[in-house]
């Protein structure tokens, strides 16, 4: 059933009107609370007031304010605005400007809601049957379940099913069409204002998103990083030619909305040529970085916006490992030694490869990092990008290392077995010893790093050893080998837990 509603409105609005040439004037700090790789990009649509973000929305304008108090409605507000947050500031006379009253409307027209509000009062249905429209006149009883109950001037009454239109004499008081901010203003200073209405709104968010490309040699590897921001607007409002910038950083928010912090902003000048090309502009923001864009842009309602975080960073440099590791990982805590003789005794495991660089300075790269998903690509042999894994990356400051997970090796393999197990209760110690077998089967020689937990206890100590190791933590140790073609290593240590 398709329903059509016609409205004839005679409603006189005394409200101060805005000016006529009030183009507003849009500044959006978007903050996101998504974690990297959260949003599903292929159920967009489906989020809504769900999606993981919200922003923080300045519109400027000017206004016309009588002297004295005087009723000022704004209706250019976004459908997923949080009401508790919203500030209305005059630039021209903030000392003499203030509101003594806001109210929020939000209680929008639709079908059922007019019929609701006129039940027992006279409307006019149109029904088609074939090429006649007919249209049926009385007072409306009931509007439940989809049916209409009429009641005809000759006082018999009609159920009508299906319609294809519902004629109203009037919008009832109290339902508006679009969201709408009311405000007692009291001003001192009668006429135009530069203005500034500032709220925060859920259904938008932000994410960063990086492409390597990966250029591996015989000396090591080098690769090439670009960086892009994805922009989502479900707010229930557009916002053209917006200043646009971004908060990356964990942001406490506390249960209940907080009302926003008074900024006073001059009124940005139009973007001029020169300023078409300019990027984000990296600074600090109490504990976090605000990611400025250098121009104006357009974010309109129900769309998706990708903007270049920073220029591509060309022959950084990495490095690739493969680490090999069959242990159990390490316990957070112990209550007491696992003297299970066969916790952890045997294992296959995995060589998982990764992608190592620094992000320093003198590494062409040097800037604060934020939170995103990493793909990585690689040249084949016929010259074509290949994909070769992904990972997420968490915000990331300067002249830290990033680590990026790619996969799993298929040529190279190993196992890890237990060759030897003492438990001394009354010395309270145990002693185990364990081989690791690493194979490569590529043509070419590989390093390969043998990753062991002690996971027994905290208080550990190796015996023995055929290997040199480093200590990566307080319950890990990595054997370095290096393996020739076709060829395998092997690793052996014995470690004692005393308690």
């Amino acid at each position: 059933m398709r329903t059509m509603l016609a409205l004839g409105i005679a409603a006189a609005m005394t409200s101060t009107a805005l000016a006529a040439d009030a183009a507003p004037d849009y500044s959006l700090t978007i903050y996101s609370s998504a974690q990297p790789g959260q949003v599903n990009t292929e159920s967009l649509a489906n989020y809504g007031p769900a999606l993981p973000g919200y922003a923080l929305v300045r519109d400027g304008r000017k206004m016309s304010l009588q002297a004295g108090n005087g009723v000022l409605r704004f209706t250019d507000v976004a459908k997923r605005i949080d009401p508790t947050t919203v500030a209305f500031e005059s630039l021209t006379d903030p000392a003499g400007t203030r509101v003594v009253e806001q109210n929020y409307q939000f209680d929008l027209v639709n079908r059922d809601k007019l019929l609701e509000r006129y039940v027992g009062q006279p409307i006019t249905v149109e029904q088609q049957r074939g090429e006649t429209l007919e249209r049926i006149g009385g007072v409306l009883l009931s509007a439940a379940d989809g049916s209409l109950i009429l009641q005809r001037d000759s006082g018999e009454v009609v159920t009508i099913g299906t319609y294809s239109n519902v004629l109203f004499p009037s919008l009832p008081g109290g339902l508006i069409t679009r969201p709408t901010l009311v405000w007692l203003v009291n001003a001192k200073q009668a006429g135009t204002h530069d203005t500034r209405v500032s709220y925060q709104t859920q259904g938008m968010t932000w994410w960063s998103d990086y492409n390597v490309t990966l250029r591996e040699s015989a000396g090591g590897c080098d690769m090439d990083l670009s960086a892009w921001v994805t922009i989502v607007n479900q707010s229930g409002a557009s916002y053209p030619q917006a200043q646009l910038k971004l908060v990356a950083g964990e942001v406490n928010r506390a249960p209940a909305a907080p009302q926003p912090a008074p900024m006073l902003m001059k009124r940005a000048m139009a973007a001029s040529v020169a300023e078409a090309d300019a990027g984000f502009q990296e600074s600090s923001l109490f504990e976090y970085h605000l990611y400025t864009l250098g121009r104006r842009s357009d974010l309109p309602d129900n769309s998706t916006k990708q903007l270049e975080l920073f220029p591509t960073a060309v022959k950084v440099g990495c490095s690739k490992q493969l680490v090999f590791t069959a242990a159990p990982q390490p316990w957070s805590h112990w209550a007491a030694p696992i003297s299970d003789q066969g916790y952890g005794a045997t294992g296959q495991g995995t060589v998982g490869a990764f992608l190592e660089f620094d992000n320093k300075e003198a590494n062409r790269l040097g800037m604060p990092l934020p939170a995103g998903r990493v793909r990585v690509n690689q040249a084949s042999a016929d010259g074509t990008l290949e994909f070769i894994g992904e990972d997420v990356i968490k915000h990331t400051p300067r002249n830290e290392t990033l680590r990026i997970k790619l996969g799993n090796s298929f040529d190279v393999v190993g196992e890890r077995k237990q060759i030897s197990f003492n438990i001394d209760m009354a010395a309270k110690t145990m002693d185990e010893s364990f081989e690791v077998m690493v194979r490569n089967r590529k043509k070419t020689a590989t390093k390969v790093i043998v990753r062991e937990y002690l996971y027994r206890w905290s208080g550990w100590d190796v015996t023995a050893k055929n290997r040199e190791f480093t200590r990566r933590d307080a319950s890990t140790i990595d054997f370095p080998v290096e393996i020739a073609a076709d060829g395998e290593a092997k690793v052996t240590y014995t470690v004692r837990y005393k308690w």
